[in-house]
């Protein structure tokens, strides 16, 4: 997704009008021993003291005696190293960024609240299992309590206006909803208006087909088949990561290993944080989402997890305009403005859900009415599944954690110390016929296949396959009796783990290292060896003979230092806009399959005018490999804060920029728009994990960025240049012996 900072860009310009709180003065630099003293340590809601190990790094590993204990410390931690971060996702979450913002970000929140993706929260934390509830209600007592005694707010809050409010449970759900929006929406957002097309019915199944033909991650035989708006859904998900687990047999160890890079909007402070824990019923290292309570990628003593976005098909738009008047419903809500006006709106439901034609950040028609159904606004229960993942000792257990997962749909791998490896399909679907959609927008008849959910425990799963690893790149999981979506990535990132996994040659830490950080896309050569091909026979200038020769030399990996990574995109870019024109542009790029796309309609194309089309893209592609003497020169990543991008004040949140290796469906991610100018990555590779099972102390991960939320703190940045960049890792051991040797600050915190 589009990082949260671009969200934040929006807003906050109207800050600029604000005088003295946009000029509030950036901390002072804080050394991790200043950081650690804001941590309150005595009369704390707890049953018995907890220790707290904390790295050179700012990353903790919390021992307690009791769960809830645990759940209180790590409502602490998350607080003291993101609170400022929590807060802005749980306005997002809620429709309340106009309050901070002001008024240009009245119609944001207008959306948002149409949407309402914490719709299901209410009826989820009162379905919620005792111990659960109990463990999220001990988390919010922990954020609450240290909120309370901050001495010293968060630079966000001074600069945003923001009060601090208590956390409830409900609110917890509400950042979870937020970081499992469906992916799909993004897609649609940026097809609607291409429904204008006279070629539109074609267009959109070619797209479907394109999206829908992905490369599967495992066979299963028949029978075990079982834009303003935009970027602020893309904070904390997108269309990206990468997972793999190989079995003890092809890894050397007779323990299997896992490997896992998620894919989340660049940005600072990362939208991970590290943390182990260590309690009666917990023990474990890994990545955790701010403002929520579980391991979501890492591993315990017995098991490791990760897992990747698969894309499914959790929502509908629907064609509501033939709903009865009696069958809408109408309430009225008020949005708050920061240096405005509140200002009223008008909010509509239909048992086919919330009538999103009104939002205005969707694009739609001015006559049409539009509903959408979302396996999210469903009471589903997805904090207690990853925490029946977080203890769960064998695939069995692992598998059977998912029954009640839904959001966001998930590819999740498992890799065991005895060597096993698994699959599993995590989340909830209507049953539908199996069958593409005749358009973007269904008919109301469609709807009764919301009747019935299929679970995880109906869709596929894998155990064991024979090749001896899993892999998955939010391609699709497996053939299945119902679809499990649409748009899937292309498949330059599973074929590429696949060439680099397939034999039978041993796999070590450090070639799942090394993968991570490959630069290869295997679609950008078959396009290129196309275009060669095209160009035979043309009447070429010099010139144009010069950049077609820097791209047949080009062995197709993405590096920053790459001159034919550079001219090859150069060269794209006209040709796309060539052949489909600017809302064709928007809508090849949304399906997530360009090239494919391009190298059939160049085939179609009469050779004259695709002469013409390729000539003129060779010029300007020497034009940019002129003005740029290498990809990484024009493909750049910038390492800010979200307010970097605010005109005036963002050069001080700019903390350098580096040039990037990587591209779209690189396994080394690096996303961006297509383009011959200078720009950024939006999302890509944003923390790495590589475990090994035979050692519980073999655990390495790392940021882009840092640990500390906190602006200028010594770990704010700090693994962005000296790790992330050289494909280095930070060691997590999972033993407390092992944990005491690395940590470098012990902490006690002690009960009232």
């Amino acid at each position: 997704m589009r990082p949260l900072r671009m969200v934040m860009m929006v807003w906050l310009a109207s800050l600029l009008t604000a005088g003295c709180a946009v000029l509030t003065p950036l901390p002072r630099q804080a050394e991790i021993g200043d950081r650690l003293a804001a941590m309150p340590r005595e009369r704390l809601p707890l049953q018995r003291p907890v220790t707290v190990h904390w790295t050179e790094r700012q990353v903790p590993f919390i021992e307690a005696e009791t769960d809830t204990d645990l759940a209180v410390a790590l409502g602490l931690v998350h607080a003291h190293l993101r609170l400022a971060q929590m807060e802005t996702l749980r306005r997002i979450a809620y429709g309340r960024v106009a309050e901070l913002g002001g008024p240009l970000l009245a119609d944001l929140d207008h959306s948002l609240r149409i949407l309402d993706i914490p719709k299901a929260a209410p009826a989820i934390v009162a379905g919620m299992p005792a111990e659960t509830r109990a463990f999220v209600e001990a988390f919010v007592a922990g954020i609450n309590h240290y909120q309370s005694q901050l001495a010293v707010l968060p630079h966000e809050f001074a600069v945003g206006g923001i009060a601090p409010e208590p956390w409830t449970a409900e609110h917890v759900i509400a950042l979870g909803r937020l970081a499992a929006v469906d992916v799909n929406w993004l897609v649609w957002f940026r097809l609607l208006p291409a429904r204008e097309r006279p070629d539109w019915p074609d267009l959109w199944r070619r797209l479907v087909a394109a999206g829908s033909t992905s490369a599967p991650s495992f066979l299963v035989p028949p029978d075990r088949r079982s834009a303003t708006l935009e970027n602020a859904l893309l904070p904390v998900g997108r269309t990206g990561s990468n997972s793999i687990a190989v079995a003890g047999g092809r890894s050397g160890t007779g323990a299997a290993l896992m490997a896992n890079d998620p894919h989340l909007g660049i940005q600072l402070p990362n939208l991970w944080l590290l943390a182990g824990i260590k309690s009666p019923g917990y023990h474990a290292v890994g990545l955790m989402v701010p403002g929520l309570p579980f391991v979501a990628v890492g591993r315990n003593p017995w098991i490791a997890w990760g897992g990747t976005n698969m894309r499914a098909a959790s929502s509908d738009l629907f064609d509501a305009s033939g709903l009865p008047p009696g069958e809408i419903t109408t309430r009225r809500e008020t949005v708050k403005v920061r240096w405005w006006f509140d200002r009223e709106i008008e909010i509509r439901d239909t048992p086919l859900g919330p009538l999103v034609s009104d939002a205005p950040a969707v694009p739609v028609r001015d006559d049409e009415r539009l509903a959408l159904k979302w396996i999210g606004h469903r009471q589903t229960d997805e904090l207690t599944a990853m925490l029946k993942v977080n203890r769960a000792r064998d695939f069995e257990a692992f598998r059977a954690a998912f029954d009640g997962f839904a959001i966001s749909a998930l590819n999740m791998l498992y890799a065991d110390k005895v060597g096993n490896i698994g699959q599993v399909t995590a989340t909830q679907l209507p049953a539908r016929a199996n069958r593409p959609p005749a358009d973007i927008v269904r008919p109301v008849e469609e709807a009764a296949a919301w009747d019935r959910i299929v679970t995880a425990r109906d869709l596929p799963f894998a155990y064991n396959p024979a090749g001896g690893y899993l892999a998955s790149a939010n391609n699709k999981a497996a053939e299945s009796e119902i679809p499990l979506g649409w748009f899937f990535s292309g498949d330059d990132r599973i074929s590429r783990m696949r060439e680099l996994l397939d034999g039978d040659s041993r796999i070590s830490v450090a070639d799942l290292r090394r993968m991570q950080l490959d630069t290869a896309k295997p679609s950008a050569i078959a396009l290129r060896d196309g275009l060669l091909g095209f160009a035979d026979g043309q009447n070429l200038t010099p010139a144009q003979r010069a950049t077609l020769d820097l791209m047949r030399s080009w062995d197709g990996h993405y590096r920053a230092n790459s001159r034919g990574a550079l001219v090859f995109e150069a060269t794209t870019y006209p040709l796309v806009l060539a052949v489909y024109g600017e809302e064709g542009f928007q809508a090849i790029e949304a399906g997530g399959r360009p090239y494919e796309l391009l190298m059939q309609d160049l085939d179609k194309l009469e050779p004259s005018v695709r002469g013409r089309h390729l000539r003129a893209a060779l010029d300007q592609a020497a034009e940019v490999a002129a003005r740029f003497g290498s990809w990484g020169e024009m493909h750049r990543l910038q390492l800010q804060h979200a307010f970097g991008q605010v005109p005036l004040i963002g050069g001080r949140y700019r903390f350098g920029e580096l040039a990037a290796d990587g591209s779209n469906e690189t396994l080394n991610k690096t996303a961006h728009a297509l383009t011959d100018r200078r720009h950024d990555t939006r999302y890509g590779t944003n923390a790495r994990h590589v475990s090994d099972l035979a050692d519980p102390d073999a655990n390495w991960f790392v940021l882009l960025g840092g640990q500390d939320g906190w602006l200028n703190s010594t770990t704010f940045l700090d693994q962005a240049r000296d790790l992330w960049a050289g494909g280095e890792y930070v060691k997590m051991p999972l033993t407390p012996e092992a944990v005491r040797e690395v940590a470098r600050h012990r902490m006690v915190l002690s009960p009232r």
